[in-house]
C-alpha cells in the first residue's frame, strides 16, 4: 500500500471513530445527555426566578434632602484608614461636601431641622417622646426624625434610622445609613433591657445592606469586601472583644451579571470528603460543601413535624411529642396526623375529605422532617415509642427522610440530672447514661431507609441561668470544653457504628463553636437553630465558614404567625419566612452566596397549644411568653405553626393551612438540589 493509500486508511478510521463516539454518546445515551440539559435548564431557570425578587416599594414619605445615589465613592470625601485591621478608621476630609452627597440622616448629615414636616410635628409637641416607643411604628416619618434626634450610641442611632427608612420602603436611603453605620462606627454596640445579651451593629448593618441588595434586583446593587471579624465575642463583656473590620464599597451589580458569577460545581475540584457511606458531605474547591445522597446531591427541605394533640402536653403525659406516631382516635385502623388529616376551607368546622400530613408535607416540597426518638426511661433507649412501618411507609411512598436526633441532656432527658441543676457534662455518671441511650439509638435505627442523619443536642449550649420557656437545662454554656469533648466522643461512636450517616451538634446559634472546631474534629455538620429576624441570619454563614467551616445545616427557624394586640397575623409570619428561605437559597452549594448551606429545617408544621407556661393546654394563648426577633418584637409560641388547629375541636385533624404553607408549596417544588 503506498504511503498516500495508508494516509487515506487513516483518515477514514478517524472519521469512522468520530461516528462512534458520536452514536455512543448522542444516539445510544440520549436520556442522559437530555437529562443533563433539563437540570442545566431548571437551575438556571430558578435563578433567574429567584433574582426577580422583589419590585421596589412605594416610599411611604418623601425625604427633603434625599442626596447622590448608593453608588458613593467615599475616597472622595475622606481616608480609609488599616481596612482589616483592629486600628480601622475613616477621616473625613470635606464634611460638608459628604454631608450634601449622603443626604439626610445619614452620618455626618443628621441635621433634619430644615425639613418642614420636622418643623410642623415639633411644633406641635410631637416630638418629646422616645425613639424607643416607635421601633415597630407604621408612624415611619416621625419615627425617623425621632431617632435622628435620638441620644443613644451613635451607631445604634443609625442602625434603627436605617431600619425605619427600609420599613418606609426608602431603600436607598436606608442602604446609605446602614453603610455609614459601618464605616464609622463599626465598634457601636446594643444591650437587651436586661443586658442579657449583647449585638454588634456592623455585622447586622452589613446583613441589612446584603439582604437589600439581594430581594430588591431593581436596586442593582452589591456590597463588595465587607467583613467584620471579632474575637472573645460570646459573652457580654465587651472590654475582651477583638474586632477587625472593613466596610467594603457598594458597587452596581445588575442580576444577570450575578447569575452569570455563580459557580458551576460539578467542574470543581473536591478538597475534601467527610463519610464513605450512603451520606457523605463533599467540599469543593471554592469552599462550597454539598450533602450527597447515594451519590446525587440532596438540599435538605425540611421542618419540625410534631403534630401534638390538643390537651395533651408534658404536664400529663411524659411522651405526648411522640403520641402522633400511634393515635389512631377514630379507631380505624389508620394513624390519625399523618394519613387522615383534612384541610378546612377557612370555615373553622368545614371537614374536607382526608388527605394526611405526609401527602400535605410532599406536596409542599418537603424532604425531611426533623425527629427526636424518644427516652423512655431516663438510661434506655425504648424501640417501642417509635412507629418504624409508619416512618419506612413516609419515606418509601412520601420521599420524606428523617433527622434522627437526641438530646443529649437537653430539658435533663437522658442525663438523669435533676431539673434545678440541669445535665452536668462533667458528670462520668450522667455521661454514660447519655451514651447509652445513643449507643442503643443508633444500633436500632441505622439501617433503616428513612435515616438521614444524626443530631446531638438541642440549644444545650444555652445559659443554665435563663430560665424562659425554651430553656434547655444543661450547663453546657459553662463547661465548653468538657461537652465538646463529650459531643466529639459520641460523634466517633456513631461513626464507628454507622458509617452510612454523618453527625451535627444541634447548636443555639453559634455559641461554642471554637470550642468544636478544637475538641470536637468528629462532627460533620454545625445544626444551627437561629431566629435572627425576617431579613435572613446576617453574618451567621461567613462567620461559621470563617471560625469552623463545616456545612450549616439551619435546624430550626420559624416566626409566630399571632401579633401583639391586633391578632392572628399570617402575613408577617410569611414576610419573615420568605426572607429567612431567601437567605438560605442565596448561601446553598452551588449559590452567588458563601455555598456552605446544606439546607434548613421550618419550625414549625402544626401550632403546639400545650407551650405557654401556665395555661391550659386545650386553649391557645394570644399571651405572649418572651421578647424576640418577631416581626412585633414579641414570641407567642403557640402560634409557629405553618398550619393551625383551627378552634382545637377537630384535633388531631383539623388542618387550617396558613399563607406561609402555600409561599412553601410554590418555591420549595423548584429549589434545584444540586
Amino acid at each position: 500500500m503506498t504511503q498516500k493509500s495508508l494516509a487515506a486508511a487513516g483518515q477514514k478510521k478517524c472519521l469512522l471513530l468520530v461516528l462512534v463516539f458520536f452514536i455512543v454518546n448522542c444516539v445510544l445515551s440520549p436520556s442522559l445527555l437530555r437529562a443533563q440539559d433539563k437540570n442545566t435548564l431548571r437551575t438556571d431557570h430558578f435563578w433567574k426566578k429567584f433574582f426577580e425578587g422583589t419590585p421596589l416599594p412605594k416610599p411611604a414619605f418623601k425625604l427633603k434632602y434625599p442626596g447622590q445615589s448608593i453608588f458613593l465613592d467615599y475616597s472622595q470625601y475622606g481616608e480609609f484608614q488599616n481596612l482589616g485591621q483592629t486600628n480601622y478608621r475613616f477621616a473625613i476630609r470635606n464634611a460638608e461636601a459628604l454631608k450634601k452627597a449622603v443626604g439626610e440622616g445619614v452620618y455626618p448629615n443628621t441635621d433634619v431641622f430644615r425639613d418642614p414636616p420636622y418643623q410642623k410635628l415639633n411644633k406641635q409637641g410631637l416630638l418629646g417622646v422616645s425613639p424607643w416607643d416607635y421601633v415597630h411604628s407604621t408612624d415611619y416619618q416621625k419615627a425617623f426624625y425621632l431617632w435622628t434626634q435620638a441620644k443613644e450610641d451613635p451607631g445604634v442611632k443609625l442602625f434603627y434610622i436605617g431600619k425605619v427608612l427600609e420599613n418606609a420602603g426608602l431603600l436607598s436611603q436606608a442602604i446609605k445609613v446602614y453603610y455609614s453605620a459601618i464605616v464609622y462606627f463599626p465598634h457601636s454596640a446594643a444591650w437587651a433591657s436586661d443586658h442579657s445579651f449583647v449585638w454588634y451593629i456592623a455585622p447586622t448593618a452589613i446583613s441589612s445592606i446584603e439582604h437589600l441588595c439581594r430581594d430588591y434586583p431593581g436596586l442593582d446593587c452589591a456590597l463588595q469586601g465587607a467583613s467584620f471579624e471579632i474575637q472573645n465575642g460570646e459573652d457580654t463583656d465587651l472590654s475582651n472583644d477583638i474586632i477587625k473590620v472593613n466596610p467594603g464599597k457598594i458597587i452596581r451589580k445588575a442580576s444577570q451579571d450575578k447569575i452569570k458569577e455563580m459557580p458551576r460545581l460539578d467542574s470543581l475540584k473536591i478538597v475534601e470528603t467527610r463519610g464513605s457511606g450512603q451520606v457523605k458531605l463533599v467540599k469543593y474547591a471554592n469552599g462550597h460543601w454539598q450533602l450527597l445522597v447515594d451519590g446525587k446531591p440532596y438540599f435538605v427541605k425540611g421542618i419540625t413535624y410534631t403534630p401534638t394533640e390538643v390537651g395533651i402536653g408534658p404536664d400529663n403525659d411524659p411522651n405526648f411529642a411522640d403520641r402522633w406516631m400511634f393515635r389512631d382516635k377514630d379507631h380505624d385502623g389508620l394513624i390519625d396526623a399523618p394519613y387522615e388529616a383534612w384541610v378546612d376551607n377557612h370555615a373553622i368546622e368545614h371537614q374536607h375529605r382526608p388527605i394526611g400530613d405526609f401527602e400535605l408535607l410532599k406536596e409542599m416540597g418537603i424532604n425531611t422532617i426533623r425527629l427526636y426518638a424518644p427516652n423512655h426511661p431516663i438510661d434506655r433507649y425504648d424501640p417501642k415509642l417509635i412507629n418504624k412501618p409508619l416512618l419506612r411507609d413516609m419515606y418509601k411512598r412520601f420521599g420524606i427522610k428523617a433527622i434522627i436526633g437526641d438530646y443529649l441532656g437537653a430539658y435533663t432527658l437522658g442525663s438523669g440530672a435533676s431539673w434545678d441543676k440541669g445535665t452536668d457534662y462533667t458528670d462520668p455518671q450522667q455521661r454514660a447514661r447519655m451514651k447509652e441511650v445513643v449507643r442503643q439509638k443508633v444500633l436500632d435505627l441505622k439501617d433503616e431507609p428513612f435515616v438521614l442523619m444524626w443530631v446531638l443536642g438541642n440549644e444545650n449550649n444555652l445559659p443554665t441561668d435563663y430560665l424562659g420557656v425554651n430553656a434547655s437545662r444543661t450547663n453546657a454554656a459553662s463547661q465548653p470544653v468538657a461537652y465538646a469533648k463529650f459531643i466529639n466522643e459520641l460523634a466517633s461512636m456513631i461513626h464507628d457504628l454507622d458509617p452510612n450517616h454523618p453527625v451535627a451538634v444541634g447548636n443555639l446559634e453559634l455559641g461554642l463553636i471554637d470550642d468544636y472546631k478544637k475538641y470536637a474534629p468528629a462532627i460533620d455538620i454545625l445544626g444551627v437553630n437561629s431566629y435572627r429576624g425576617m431579613e435572613g441570619f446576617g453574618a451567621l454563614f461567613v462567620d461559621a465558614q470563617r471560625r469552623l467551616d463545616l456545612p450549616v445545616l439551619i435546624t430550626e427557624y420559624g416566626c409566630d404567625a399571632y401579633a401583639e394586640g391586633k391578632g392572628p397575623d399570617e402575613d408577617r409570619q410569611l414576610k419573615y419566612l420568605k426572607g429567612n428561605l431567601r437567605d438560605i437559597i442565596y448561601n446553598k452549594p452551588g449559590g452567588p452566596g458563601v455555598g456552605n448551606v446544606i439546607g434548613g429545617m421550618i419550625f414549625e408544621y402544626l401550632d403546639e397549644w400545650w407551650k405557654a407556661p401556665h395555661d391550659p393546654e386545650d386553649q391557645q394563648s394570644t399571651l405572649h411568653q418572651e421578647m424576640g426577633q418577631s416581626p412585633d418584637g414579641y414570641l407567642h409560641e403557640e402560634w409557629y405553626g405553618i398550619a393551625g388547629q383551627g378552634q382545637g375541636k377537630n384535633s388531631p385533624f383539623q388542618r387550617h393551612l396558613r399563607k406561609a404553607y402555600y409561599y412553601f408549596k410554590d418555591i420549595l417544588n423548584q429549589i434545584p438540589d444540586n
